[in-house]
Order: structure tokens, then sequence, then C-alpha cells
């Protein structure tokens, strides 16, 4: 497939100077009406000696570009400004405002905050926030939060104010489904929530358009959650499926019908724009395509964080066993199926990628950090499908099943017959990709590497062991944050033993739950990794409590790899 650079650039309306940095001087008139800062603020993708500082304003009616003077400070209440400028916007970019400040000092905490400028000179009120800068040299320890998967009409973002009352957070890595792209109708996503008439996703239909995809980004960041969770840190972000459509691969995806949705590149094209606009990533660098966006951050001497994309760059079409598993004589022919499975052309990365991934990786060895940590939007273990019903026992699985809708039943019951064979449970998820999975884990080996691998998307939590195709080396550990909102297996079957069930068909899986929201708090020092999976009491209301479901410790082996997990 040749790609234009100029021309998707073009449609991402990133060509020219996107981030809204033009100085105000510049600009022969601006907007002199009333401005707000209804959508908070937010910082992203931070360094050594700069950061991402991200805001939106709304200005009724503004037809001229919009002023912002921005400020960094040392202490909260802006007695000590290091660093302050001017930035201008407009409807071009949906009035959203992204400063990339240079000139900061490592591993140091620091306030900013945007006010309304006119004619040079700040007016209105501020609104602030509270960034970090990465450290650099020798570091005791390093403290991420990692949350994924938040759906705004089927419960409160409790997980997202948990994280921002955190004693100590150094960044908030956000694996994906930020957004989702479904609509209101009573039979949408998450329309069947107790919460959805109060949380009603805007537009009320599935978004398509650039447009579209703005207004969802906005009703997302007017919630008071998240916004204080952007508030309190740097966050390192990534996309995954939906904040373009459902199962999104390089040719398209599940949820687009190119027959009444139009062009893919298209879609694709406005989803990635208002991404950019929305979120406080880094605008792509000279000459990299807009769905490249891996890259690394380096936190001392602790952590290399190294953030991958295996949506939109080079990932196959998944499998599906509907049109896949073909049967013959009226069984599955599982032969056929596994030649194609194990195909090593499928792809999760591209070639580009993986080359950066094992340079990346070798680098970060040799230079003596203590681990390694993959930001990955998917769960890379291997997991089959559970047998429920050996796990329950006959008669309390036929009680269960009794108790469930029709489409549900069908599923449970196909899953069950699913259980027989050695073959994954989701073919979205690494699993569907052994090749290419493999690769990763070939890459980790040479490098003698110390992998925690880091996974969204599935809605449930998961402390993973991660083996070589052989079986007989551990390579890395594997933490997956469970939803803020959206719901998992255990909501569709309250009380079932679905965890135990995977654990029990699994070597790789050592916890599983597959109903509690909330995220994983991952404390990194030399020698230690500890993964808390931390759960909300509830989405269903705004008050609520934390706990730690389980708490897990792993340590690094000599000669690369790690040693198993730990309960803690």
């Amino acid at each position: 497939m040749t790609i234009d650079r100029r021309k998707v650039l073009g449609l991402l309306g990133l060509s020219g100077a996107a981030a809204g940095e033009a100085a105000a001087a510049t600009v022969k008139g601006l907007h002199d009406g009333p401005v707000s800062f209804d959508h908070g603020v937010a910082s992203g993708d931070p360094l050594q000696d700069r950061v991402i500082l991200w805001t939106r304003v709304t200005a009724p009616g503004a037809k001229l570009p919009v002023g912002v003077r921005w400020d960094v400070a040392n202490d909260p209440d802006f007695k000590t400004i290091v660093r302050q400028g001017h930035a201008t916007t407009d409807a071009g970019r949906d009035h959203t405002v992204k400063v990339d400040v240079t000139g900061l000092k490592p591993g140091t905490e620091y306030h900013y905050r945007f006010r309304a400028s006119r004619a040079g000179q700040p007016v209105g009120e501020a609104v602030v926030g509270r960034t970090r800068t990465l450290p650099t040299g020798a570091t005791k320890d390093v403290v991420l939060a990692v949350a994924s998967c938040s759906l705004y009409p089927n419960g409160y973002f409790n997980a997202y104010d948990a994280i921002a009352k955190l004693p100590r957070v150094d960044a908030v890595l956000h694996l994906g489904d930020y957004i989702y792209e479904y609509g209101a109708a009573p039979g949408d996503y998450g329309m069947n929530s107790p919460t959805a008439k109060t949380r009603m996703p805007d537009p009320p239909h599935e978004i398509v358009t650039l447009d579209d995809y703005r207004r969802r980004h906005r009703i997302y960041k007017t919630d008071p959650m998240l916004q204080a969770a952007h508030a309190r840190a740097p966050w390192i972000v990534v996309w995954d499926d939906h904040e373009t459509a459902n199962d999104s691969w390089i040719g398209g995806a599940e949820n687009h019908t190119p027959k009444t949705e139009g062009d893919w590149a298209t879609r694709k094209a406005a989803a990635l724009k208002a991404y950019y606009e929305w979120m406080p990533i880094r605008e792509p660098s000279a000459g990299a395509l807009p769905e490249a966006a891996w890259r690394d951050f380096q936190f001392g001497d602790v952590v290399t964080l190294l953030m991958t994309e295996t949506r939109l760059t080079a990932r196959s079409q998944q499998l599906d066993y509907e049109t896949d598993l073909p049967i013959v004589d009226g069984k599955p022919d599982v032969a056929a199926f596994v030649a194609k499975w194990k195909d090593p052309s499928r792809r999760m990365m591209g070639q580009d990628q993986e080359r950066w991934l094992a340079g990346q990786v070798g680098a970060s060895v040799k230079a003596g950090t203590a681990w390694q940590v993959l930001g990955n939007q998917v769960v890379m273990a291997r997991v089959a499908t559970p047998n429920l019903q050996k796990t329950m026992g006959e008669e309390k699985f036929d009680a269960l099943v009794a108790k469930l809708p029709d489409y549900a039943r069908k599923r449970v019951a196909q899953s069950v017959a699913m259980s027989a064979y050695e073959i994954p449970s989701n073919l979205d998820a690494w699993d569907g990709y052994p090749a290419d999975r493999q690769r990763v884990y070939d890459i980790f080996t040479a490098a003698q590497a110390r992998p925690i691998v880091l996974a969204g998307d599935s809605h449930m939590f998961w402390a993973n062991e991660l083996w070589n195709d052989g079986g007989d080396k551990r390579v890395a550990v594997e933490f997956g944050a469970t939803s803020i909102t959206s719901p998992g297996y255990g909501d569709l079957m309250p009380g079932a033993p679905i965890g135990e069930a995977f654990v029990q068909r699994n070597k790789e899986v050592r916890y599983s739950h597959p109903s509690a929201k909330g995220f994983v708090l991952l404390t990194l020092e030399h020698g230690k990794a500890t993964g808390d999976l931390v759960a909300v009491s509830t989405i269903l209301e705004p008050k609520y409590e934390t706990s730690v479901l389980k708490r897990f410790v792993v340590t690094p082996a000599a000669g690369g790899g790690v040693e198993a997990l730990k309960e803690g």
C-alpha cells in the first residue's frame, strides 16, 4: 500500500503549525468577547526538559482567533514563574490550544495555568493544573497509574477521580478507548446502564465525521472527574480501536461500513485530527505519519517506557471464528484455522516499529535501566477460552445460563464448545497474531531485557506471566488494567467465577477479575516492581470507595527476563 504523506497530513490539518502556538502579536485581530475554559486542562508527553500543555477555550460566536496566555511556575501560587507565553487558536482546530513548553528542569513538579489574553495581557479567571518532567540519572522509584476504556454513558468516572486523589503519581498512562464511537439509541453500547439518561453521549448517533469526533471528545472532557485526573499529572496516551471504530485495523474496522459510512481513510483521518487536537500528545514529528504514534520515555535509570501502536499502521485484519473456522462434516476444522492463525505474515506491528522497538529495548538494557515497560493496547498473554461449566459444575452452570438473555446464552454455549480446543478466546488481542508476538518475545530475549507489559482493552484485571512459544522460558510479566466504566464479562454474568475459570484454563494467567472497575498502580524500583490492582466500589453513583483487589510483585531474573509473579 502506497501512502501519500502530504495528502494524509492535509486531511489531518497538520501540514502547518497545528499546535496553536502562533504568537499573538502576529495575528491582526483577536476575539474580544467572553472566554471560558469549560474543558479543563491537561499535560502530557513529558520529557526531561519539556512537556505538552493543553486546554480548550469556549468562545461563543468567535469568528476571529482567540488569544491565550500560559504560565508555568514552581509554586501553586505562581509567585515564581519560570516560563510563559501566548498562543492563539481558532475553529480550525476546534479552539484547542497545545503548547510544547521547553527549558524545564528534569524530575521537577510544575504548576501551570491558562488565561484569556487581550492586547498581550492576561484577563479573566485562570484554569490550572500541575505536571512533572521526567527524571535523569539515579532515580529511586517511579509511580505510574495505568487506565483504559471509559464508556461515558455506562457510569461515573470514579476511577479517574481516584487517580486524581493519589498522594503520588508521576504519570498517567492511558492505553486506549478514551472515547467510544457508538450512539445513544436504546440498544447502543452502554445505553442500558442506569446512568445513561444523565450521561448521554453527544452527538447521539455513531460518530463518523470530524465534527462528530470533536463533539464526542468535548462531552468527555466536560466530566469533572476526568478533568481532575488530567489536571493532576502528565498523561502519556495511545489510542486503541474506539477512538476510530471498533476492531480497527490498517484497512478498515469491524464497525465501519463503507457503503453507508464512506471511505475508511477519510473517517480515520477525521478521528486522528480530533484526537491530536483534544489530547495532550506531541504532534507528529517531521516525516512521520500521524498513525505512527510509537514513542519512548526515559524515567531516570529505573524505567524505559515504550508506547506502541498496534491498530492503524500495520495490523492485519482480525480472523473471525464464524468465517475462518470451517465446519467439515459437522465438526470444526481446527487444523485449517490454525494454519491461518499462525501465518507469520499476519502483523500487529510493522517492520519500522519492530526495528524501533528492538533498538530501544537493546539501548535500555545496555544503559543499565532497571525495567523495560511496554505501553500496549491489548492483552499479550495466551488466553484460551475457559470452560465455565467445568469450573462451576453442571448444575450451577445450567442455572446461570437459564437466567441469561438469548444472545448471552448463545455466547456462553459457544465458549464452552470452544474451550475444547487450544485456540484463543480473543482474536483481536495479541493471541490472534502469535507469530508477531513471538517476534516481540525474541526482541526481549536477545537483549536480555526485564520487560513488563501493560495492557488495556479487555475490561478485566489481569496478572499474567508471558512465556515463549516453546513454553520453556518466562520472558515477561503483564499487568492488564480493567476499564474505567466499560462493561466486562462479569457484568454480563454477575457472580460467575469467570476469573477463576480463566486461571484454571491458562498457564499464563495468574489472576483475572472480570467485573471490577479501576486502574493499575505500578510502582517500579531497582530490584522489584509492584502492581496494585485498584478497584472502585461502584460506577453507578459518584460516591465510592477504593480498595486494592490484589498486589503482585515481580523481580528481575539473572540473565534477563523476570521471576514468577508473587502476591505482595
